[in-house]
């Protein structure tokens, strides 16, 4: 504790890296404490669920839907030991100033905070959008009163989501599988990566021909001699083009009236034009003008941190949540696109400074935002402070990533506050007549940029790779109406309709935005939601629904269609917002939402359905799981229905004519099924299950083929698939494939050899049966109890008794394996001065300090992990103190009988079991009452 006389105040902040930050600010009559994030959250499981509350029978939900919708909120075990030395220090304070983040959930955190600590000392609430001296101490100078409007509305987030999880989630795990999860956001999220990946499988390509020309002008002058232009028109009509084509059909549409080339068409007309002149028919020449982009947003600054880094949505907001703490940058959960008078002018003092006054428009740039009822009243992400640090300033102080962040971030804010990019854009119609008579027309387009004006700073990227860059100047020559023009090449060029792109991170968020749904503090939390959970996997940038997410949707477009209905979804955030807004009491939109009342100001057509719950536990028998879990695929040239069927050991293929009865399944395969079955590649892709891959999987890896019969037995020897992988069995031997072999190339000695296992290779001279096997580690020789590895696979079938034998008689070695080296070195820990290193576990990547370990979570790599956020992980560890012993039972020592007692227990025995009976008849008669379930041990959430 300071120790002048003064008035002594206790900050507390979310993390130790902004405590550290703005310590520095205050300084002496200061003590600055982080509460490590949440405090109080609704319990996750039964565990910590309070004694006093376990007999509630809403105790499950955390929330007294009967009452107000009262949540029942505990302080996790990981924050218990902050808590007790943060209301100790407000026992030693004059004043508490919560300094959380100025969003609804900071608000809340300030709310749970006060009622946790129960202050005796008065509290007051300091806000800022950036962690500057300027910045904290006006703060602090100009504290104000919590705001109830913004806690209302996110404890009504909170708990909105905790109903919608906790009553849906459990049908899932009824008709899916138990475990999984819903979500009244992540839900709406996978829906839509589902829905595109429909649209992929239903696609089917087309193909389309045109020509490319390369013609020249014979005095170029100034500008190119040879440019491209490409065949748009033939006799009048135009040429097809990836837009005119069926996306489900591959035809072209009815009443496109295009020209439609095929390869020997194209071909055939470049022939008939080879030699033919061409002539300028058209030049139009336009002004081009392209103002800058809005400073960044949330979402704005994860899609082109994609883009352009190649960051995850939870890497950016990792990556800029230290920026922010550390002084770099402004508040980074915001959708407002405003930008202080004090950063304009720092902005425009820096282009001036930088690229000339020229750059400099002579008005300020004001943005508006595009986004419905913007949550948060910050500026857009910006560098911090009122002179803005260039890259160049600070590239010593930061990471490689953040860095970048940081570039990308000063580069976007300098760029709002330029002049516009000028220049001219040129079109070009040209004719040529072939030597049948046809007219066809080409075209070419041009750009020319006089003053890139903001494109000095910065480009925009797209999410089409393949788009040109805006900064992309197409010149070409000076050219006029009636111009003669000589083709150098015609060459045809073929083209394939391509599927709707698969979602990356940044189009999904652009997505969400646009629909209204999430909001900017939880679009990187939902992207993780939905891989973490299973539903989405990606590959590169892309984003793929698993089966088990096509499973999950199905059921709830089928019997929930509301709940993940994109209006819906957004017509809540509005209402939430509206409760932020004080418009609204979140009482009655949850009691709409929950219980279907009329008269609160949540969805009518949920309302007048009676409410969630009455929607989740009315007529749940009428939902066919066999059903839900089967994703019908096409009809095979035999007949056969292909479906995919989600099951317990993961999804696989099954084929079956129409009505044909179930068909008992192989050991170790999926149960209930019919016809045949083959398991699916893990890492998969739904759309990439075609025809011919489907036929591929069942002749290579599932399904049943015969490879011969048993020259021994006369008994078939088939390849088969089942949960562990592909195996060969005839009558009752059954022999997994080695890790050599492949189901494609088995051959039928091959099959022979592998039934043939385990092998007798003969006895000892004590009669000890020796034995050739390959077991879960490798191929072994076995002799009752003992045994040695052989070194390879083919040694099972050759090794002989005495080699056999030879490694038996040898001692078994064990090699103590040295300690590996440590992934990364990361040097002090600015915290305790200890030196961290990465090391790799039993359990993946931890980073340690010698005494405290702490597990990468989950998107962090050693390579791409800052010291800061190694600190932070590890004081987090240490803030929750070892983990508790677990004490072994005591063993209740058994009761001695006497052998009278044992006779009077034998009778009692026989009368429970006469009365057991007694009561099972009677039980069949009369309905029992169910049993309250048992509370849940696992969020859904």
């Amino acid at each position: 504790m300071p120790s002048n006389a003064g008035t002594t105040r206790l900050v507390i902040v979310e993390s130790p890296a902004k405590a550290k930050t703005i310590s520095g600010y205050l300084g002496p009559g200061y003590v600055v404490e982080a509460s490590f994030g949440h405090v109080r959250d609704l319990p996750r499981n039964a565990a910590e669920i309070p004694a006093a509350y376990e007999d509630k029978p809403w105790a499950r939900l955390g929330v007294d839907v009967d009452n107000g919708f009262a949540a029942l909120y505990v302080v996790s075990a990981d924050r218990k030991k902050q808590i007790t030395k943060l209301k100790s220090l407000a026992k030693e304070v004059d004043e508490i100033f919560l300094a959380t983040d100025e969003d609804r959930e900071g608000e809340a955190i300030a709310w749970h905070l006060v009622e946790t600590l129960k202050p005796k000392v008065p509290v007051k609430r300091m806000v800022f959008h950036e962690i500057t001296k300027p910045a904290i101490q006006a703060a602090v100078a100009n504290p104000r009163e919590i705001d109830r409007d913004l806690v209302d509305a996110q404890e009504a987030r909170r708990i909105l989501d905790r109903l919608y999880g906790y009553e849906v989630s459990p049908v899932l795990w009824r008709k899916v599988r138990s475990g999984l999860s819903a979500g009244r956001v992540q839900s709406v999220a996978t829906r839509i990566v589902v829905e595109r990946e429909r649209q992929r499988m239903a696609f089917r390509t087309a193909e389309y021909w045109d020509i490319l020309a390369t013609l020249a002008v014979a005095n170029p002058g100034e500008g190119p001699r040879t440019f491209n232009a490409t065949l748009i028109a033939l006799g009048g009509d135009r040429i097809a083009t990836g837009k005119d084509f069926e996306p489900t059909t591959g035809r072209v549409k009815p009443g496109a009236g295009v020209v439609h080339l095929d390869e020997s068409g194209a071909r055939g007309l470049a022939a008939r034009l080879e030699g033919r002149p061409f002539t300028v028919t058209r030049v139009e020449e336009k002004p081009y003008r392209r103002r800058p982009y809005a400073p960044f947003i949330t979402s704005t600054l994860q899609q082109e941190a994609a883009r352009k880094l190649r960051l995850s949505s939870q890497q950016t907001m990792r990556t800029a949540q230290r920026l922010y703490e550390n002084g770099y940058i402004t508040y980074m959960r915001t959708d407002s696109v405003n930008l202080s008078e004090t950063a304009i002018a720092a902005a425009r003092r820096q282009i001036v400074e930088l690229y000339g006054e020229r750059s400099v428009p002579p008005e300020p740039r004001r943005y508006t935002g595009k986004v419905k009822n913007a949550q948060e009243a910050h500026e857009a992400i910006r560098p911090a402070g009122d002179n803005f640090r260039t890259p160049g300033e600070v590239a010593k102080e930061l990471s490689a990533d953040e860095f970048k962040l940081y570039e990308l971030i000063w580069r976007r804010t300098i760029a709002s506050q330029m002049t516009d990019a000028v220049g001219s854009s040129v079109s070009v119609r040209i004719r040529a007549l072939s030597s049948a008579g046809e007219e066809a027309d080409f075209g070419a387009t041009g750009k020319t940029i006089t003053d890139p004006g903001f494109l000095r700073a910065y480009v925009e990227s797209s999410d089409d790779e393949n788009a040109e860059a805006e900064d992309a100047e197409r010149r070409l020559p000076t050219l006029t109406k009636d111009q003669p023009l000589t083709a150098e090449e015609l060459a045809a060029q073929g083209h394939h309709t391509q599927p709707p792109a698969r979602y990356t991170e940044a189009s999904l968020v652009k997505a969400l935005e646009e629909l209204g749904i999430g909001r900017p503090s939880t679009y990187a939390s939902i992207m993780q939601t939905i891989q973490d959970r299973g539903y989405v996997f990606k590959r590169g940038q892309a984003m793929i629904p698993s089966f088990l997410a096509f499973a999950v949707i199905g059921l709830l477009e089928r019997h929930y269609p509301r709940l993940i209905d994109y209006d819906f979804t957004a017509s809540m955030e509005n209402e939430l917002d509206e409760i932020a807004g004080g418009d609204h009491a979140a009482v009655d939109f949850l009691t709409s939402f929950y219980f279907g009342s009329a008269n609160g100001t949540g969805d009518q057509a949920i309302a007048h359905a009676g409410g969630l719950k009455k929607l989740v536990t009315e007529n749940l028998s009428d939902i066919d799981a066999r059903s839900v879990n089967s994703i019908p695929l096409f009809t095979d040239e035999d007949g056969r229905e292909v479906v995919v069927r989600v099951g317990r050991y993961g999804p696989y293929l099954q084929r079956a004519l129409p009505g044909e009865q179930p068909a008992p399944p192989a050991e170790g395969e999926e149960g209930g099924g019919q016809g045949d079955r083959a398991p699916i590649p893990e890492g998969l892709a739904p759309d990439e299950l075609t025809p011919e891959k489907v036929h591929e999987l069942f002749l290579g890896g599932g399904g049943e083929r015969k490879l011969g019969d048993d020259p021994a037995t006369g008994e078939p020897i088939l390849l088969k698939s089942g949960r562990f992988g592909p195996y060969v069995a005839s009558g009752d031997r059954k022999s997994s494939l080695l890790r050599s072999q492949s189901p494609d190339s088995l051959t039928f000695d091959q099959a022979l050899q592998l039934l043939s296992l385990p092998r007798v290779i003969g006895t000892d001279p004590e009669g000890n049966e020796v034995v050739a096997n390959n077991g879960r580690y490798g191929p072994y020789v076995k002799r009752g109890d003992e045994f040695r590895s052989l070194d390879s696979e083919d040694k099972m079938f050759t090794v002989t008794l005495d080699e056999a034998l030879a490694l038996l008689a040898a001692p078994k070695t064990r090699q103590r394996r040295a300690a590996a080296p440590p992934l990364r070195e990361m040097g002090n820990d600015p915290a305790t001065e200890k030196p961290l290193v990465i090391k790799d576990g039993r359990f993946g990547p931890y980073v340690t300090d010698g005494e405290t370990n702490a597990s990468l979570r989950r998107g962090q790599t050693p390579e791409a992990l800052t010291l800061e956020e190694a600190s932070e992980m590890l004081a987090e560890k240490r803030a929750k103190g070892p983990a508790p012993k677990k004490k072994a039972a005591k063993k209740a020592a058994p009761a001695k009988k006497t052998t009278a007692a044992k006779k009077t227990a034998a009778a009692k025995s026989t009368a429970a079991k006469k009365t057991t009976t007694a009561k099972t008849t009677t039980a069949k008669k009369t309905p029992a009452k169910k049993a309250t379930p048992k509370k849940a041990t696992t969020s859904p959430e």
